[in-house]
């Protein structure tokens, strides 16, 4: 049985990749919790194995004392000087103690939890390998649809899209794949499981990455990122070389880039606006499709007063108030919005008094 066991030991190191001190550190527990449960020892022992003819020995010790006060842990002076007269007071002698029917039983037993503990490294590792995963994308396979959550596939992981992480405009079929965004890397008792999700603003940040090297070359950076889960999204990047056009480069040629993007989140718009330190500036860019008039920055209530063309309020506040929404949420200040002909008595009375 012993053969047999590290037979199973040399697959399990060459098939999963476990390091082989792992493993070993498994046998031996394995072997001393089997010992322990059919033998009932209580001293203090341990495992020698021999891989080569696969011998599995049980290795008793016991501490040199003057005078023997327990004798399952303890070994007097004048026995253990029978033995080896090197032995002194506080020394440890090891002896045999194998038992003659430490057999199937006991292997088995210990197989048992050699495999446990191969199992939870394995667990572990996979953890580890996956912990670099948090807050980056992955491409997932449904595997299943159960009522609203979606069970996907992650390369030898599992995970649950839960409703509040899907969006609305995607149809999941069984075996499409989707990218999505790692929130979290969890270990559970069925092993690694990925916290992911369609709707997180990560996901709109790391698709545009993809898309666009420069981001990652380090000459485009995004400053910022508001997100409506399935309807829009705004980012503001910003170019640390000044003949690089951030937008123009995100947008890429003909809008190829920016498209890519929009057709693996099913249509969600996305507006890609010049960041800028002047506050004015950046509302005005966030502000985009609609144009902008006149912009009063109030910096002790932190709020841009912005005023818009009539035809144009609409467009600036948006669908159910969602673009300002956005560039309030993108650019960090309040916004308050007003038509050019709603502004002009305002401002004659402010002149009359």
């Amino acid at each position: 049985m012993s053969s047999e066991l590290f037979e199973s030991l040399a697959m399990i190191e060459e098939e999963k990749g476990i390091s082989r001190d792992v493993i070993l550190d498994a046998l031996e527990s394995a072997l001393i919790s089997a010992y322990r449960k059919h033998f009932g020892a209580v001293q203090e022992i341990g495992v020698t194995f021999d891989e080569e003819t696969g011998a599995i020995r049980i290795i008793g010790r016991k501490t040199v004392v003057e005078e023997v006060e327990n004798h399952e842990t303890e070994i007097s002076l004048d026995e253990a000087k029978r033995m080896n007269a090197k032995y002194d007071i506080g020394d440890i002698v090891e002896f045999e103690a194998t038992p003659k029917t430490f057999g199937r039983i006991a292997a088995q037993t210990a197989r048992q939890v050699v495999f446990q503990r191969v199992h939870e490294a394995e667990r572990e590792k996979m953890v580890s390998e996956y912990s670099d995963r948090e807050n980056d994308i992955a491409t997932a396979r449904v595997r299943r649809i159960e009522r609203r959550n979606v069970m996907l596939e992650i390369e030898n992981a599992e995970s649950v899209l839960m409703p509040n992480e899907q969006v609305r405009q995607d149809n999941y079929k069984v075996g499409e794949r989707y990218k999505v965004f790692v929130v979290e890397v969890a270990d559970s008792a069925k092993g690694v499981h990925l916290v992911v999700s369609r709707s997180h603003p990560g996901l709109v940040r790391k698709l545009l990455e993809l898309e666009v090297p420069e981001i990652e070359e380090g000459i485009i950076e995004i400053k910022s990122l508001s997100r409506e889960a399935g309807s829009r999204s705004k980012i503001a990047v910003h170019s640390t070389k000044e003949n690089v056009d951030p937008v123009g480069t995100c947008i890429g040629p003909k809008g190829m880039r920016v498209q890519e993007v929009i057709r693996e989140l099913r249509g969600e718009k996305i507006d890609i606006i010049r960041y800028s330190e002047n506050p004015a500036e950046y509302v005005s860019n966030a502000l985009s499709p609609a144009d902008v008039l006149s912009i009063e920055v109030d910096e002790d209530n932190h709020i841009c007063k912005v005023v818009v063309p009539d035809d144009q309020l609409s467009l600036a506040i948006g669908r159910e108030g969602q673009n300002v929404r956005l560039a309030a949420r993108l650019t960090g200040w309040k916004i308050d919005l007003t038509s050019a002909s709603k502004a002009e008595p305002a401002v004659h009375e402010e002149e009359e008094a």
